[in-house]
């Protein structure tokens, strides 16, 4: 039975989340539970534990009286059974008597452990939960241990299992049993009484702590994240703000030459980042926000919270950004609905460069059409379709769809 017991402190000490105070306490608890199922009351009893060993004493503490006196044998003992504990007892003093633990029988032993066991457990689980429910939002570290096909396993440095699931994961993410990565905590959870903590690598929370660890700044209070809008593995818009006027919050953002942004859109996996200097004034966000492409002029409804941005017609490409991503995520930061306009000038013969339409037009069919002197979506619309024919390598079904998508330009 103390061999049982043995065991199971040995197995209590593989548990990760668990002080010794309170572990000592649960153990002592259990035990007492024991003692009262046997002796009515555990008050006259010290449980002694000893959480590197194993070892256990349980000392009973009654008043020694004269013969006929005992009114209850559990707190009280006569001075001739004192004296088989320690001969020099006398009566009115307490006598200590240590309790072998055979007295509680192999079927009560049995049941302390396993309720010990399930004790432990339940108590580890919410000590696990409570520690992960306060690191929601913070960065964690951990190895690639499983791989499923929606969601990968990942052990934390203490051997805790943590969930990555594949929608919070960036498209270009690949992993490896063993890898090391980097997630944000985004939510803990309770699934069939146990804590589930579900990491992410796609919330704007990655990316915020992310430039914490790059921009000491940011850290220190200096510069302030105000916003961010992520479209994960493709595009980000960082608005940051300083209220030190000596600072430059794009600056130390990005670093020399590149230097602190860089470490980032490389664990984003290439993910393109715009810094941009926050301001209250929503035209000037709006502009900035828009960046690489120079905008004309901005017209706000506040009531429809549309934003009408008139820009020059080589720029509005740029604005739109690929696959749409630029301009919905400049809508996404400023808060409203941003429609782009081509400026429209009488006195000017509108024209747009070929390279705008890199995103509709393959690039070799551009160069093709560059080869011949055509840089310009009128220069190949002026010419006739037999001419582009003879002079291109390009079929006649090509040119027919590359003067569409050239008209639509101009509607």
């Amino acid at each position: 039975m103390s061999l049982q017991l043995v065991e199971s402190f040995s197995e209590f000490k593989e548990f990760k989340n668990i002080d010794r105070a309170t572990m000592m306490r649960v153990l002592e608890d259990v035990f007492r539970t024991m003692i009262r199922k046997k002796y009515g009351s555990d008050d006259n009893f010290d449980v002694i534990v000893n959480t590197d060993n194993g070892d256990l004493e349980i000392y009973r503490n009654r008043e020694i009286v004269d013969m006929g006196e005992v009114e209850d044998p559990n707190k009280e003992i006569t001075i001739e059974d004192a004296k088989k504990i320690e001969a020099d007892y006398e009566i009115g003093e307490e006598a200590i008597q240590e309790i072998d633990m055979a007295e509680f029988g192999r079927r009560t032993i049995l049941t302390a452990r396993q309720t010990l066991l399930s004790r432990v457990l339940e108590l580890e689980k919410d000590e696990f939960y409570k520690k992960y429910k306060d690191r929601v939002g913070e960065i964690v570290t951990g190895e690639v241990y499983q791989i499923w096909k929606n969601e990968i396993m990942i052990l934390d440095d203490e051997g805790n299992e943590l969930i990555l699931p594949k929608r919070e994961m960036i498209p270009r993410d690949f992993f490896k049993k063993g890898d090391s990565m980097r997630a944000v905590v985004l939510r803990v959870e309770m699934y069939n009484s146990n804590p589930k903590i579900i990491l992410s690598r796609t919330a704007p929370e990655f990316l915020e702590r992310l430039f914490e660890l790059e921009v000491p700044e940011i850290l220190d209070g200096l510069i302030t994240v105000k916003k961010i809008v992520r479209e994960p593995g493709e595009r980000a818009k960082v608005a940051v703000e300083s209220y030190d006027d000596r600072i430059d919050p794009v600056g130390a953002c990005v670093g020399m030459k590149g230097s602190r942004i860089h470490g980032i859109v490389r664990e984003l996996k290439n993910e393109n980042i715009d810094v941009i200097n926050y301001t209250s004034n929503i035209q000037l966000l709006i502009q900035r926000s828009l960046s690489p492409a120079k905008v004309s002029s901005i017209t706000l409804d506040d009531k429809t919270g549309k934003a009408d941005v008139f820009l020059p017609a080589d720029q509005v490409s740029l604005a739109i950004g690929k696959g749409g991503h630029n301009i919905k995520l400049a809508g996404k930061l400023v808060g409203y609905t941003i429609d782009v306009y081509r400026e429209s000038n009488e006195d000017e013969d509108m024209d747009v460069d070929l390279d705008e339409f890199v995103d509709e037009i393959d690039s070799w069919i551009i160069d093709e059409l560059k080869g011949i002197g055509l840089d310009t979506a009128k220069s190949v619309l002026d010419m006739s379709d037999a001419d582009l024919v003879s002079r291109t390598e390009l079929e006649k079904e090509t040119i027919e769809e590359i003067k569409k998508i050239l008209e639509a330009e101009f509607e």
